[in-house]
């Protein structure tokens, strides 16, 4: 099954599809799309739409996973403006009918690192050993990504 995970953001959104196997997953494409720090909400969103659009046109996922929102009480506004790109990621899924499944960061980083308060070193850390991967994957919103798509993919294999 080939899985497209997500990391979401305005201004950057890291992405990784895998193809998940019995016993490992082989990372296909994994990297991160960078939006204008300088255009409007409406122009950041229309632009996660198109790179999402043309992710999905080239990667061609079965299913894709996307970290669930989390407000801390100290940051509601960022939380709020992560729902904006989270809201478009889902909805332009939905255009296509693709299942989207979301996972929490504790459980990501659980299913990670064996720590579900993990810090984003340690995320890019065991994602680099995990996938075999010659060099730490950066920025950490591919990492990130990366984690996302291999939390779904261990949901599934405890599922069959």
């Amino acid at each position: 099954m080939r899985i497209l995970g997500i990391d979401p953001g305005l201004n950057i959104c890291g992405y990784a599809c895998l193809e998940a196997r019995m016993l490992r997953e082989h990372l296909i494409e994994a990297g991160f799309v960078r939006i204008d720090r300088h255009m409007t909400l409406e122009q950041r969103l229309d632009q996660i739409a198109k790179d999402l659009d043309n992710l999905l046109d080239l990667l061609k996922p079965e299913l894709v996973a996307v970290e669930e929102l989390y407000a801390h009480y100290a940051h509601p506004r960022t939380a709020i403006l992560m729902g904006h790109a989270r809201g478009v990621i889902l909805q332009r899924c939905a255009a296509r009918d693709l299942e989207v499944k979301p996972f929490s960061a504790t459980k990501i980083k659980k299913a990670t690192t064996g720590n579900g308060h993990a810090s984003k070193e340690q995320m890019q850390r065991s994602v680099q050993h995990i996938m075999n991967l010659a060099e730490l994957p950066e920025p950490n919103d591919v990492a990130d990504a990366i984690a996302v798509a291999l939390c779904c993919a261990n949901s599934l294999k405890m599922t069959v």
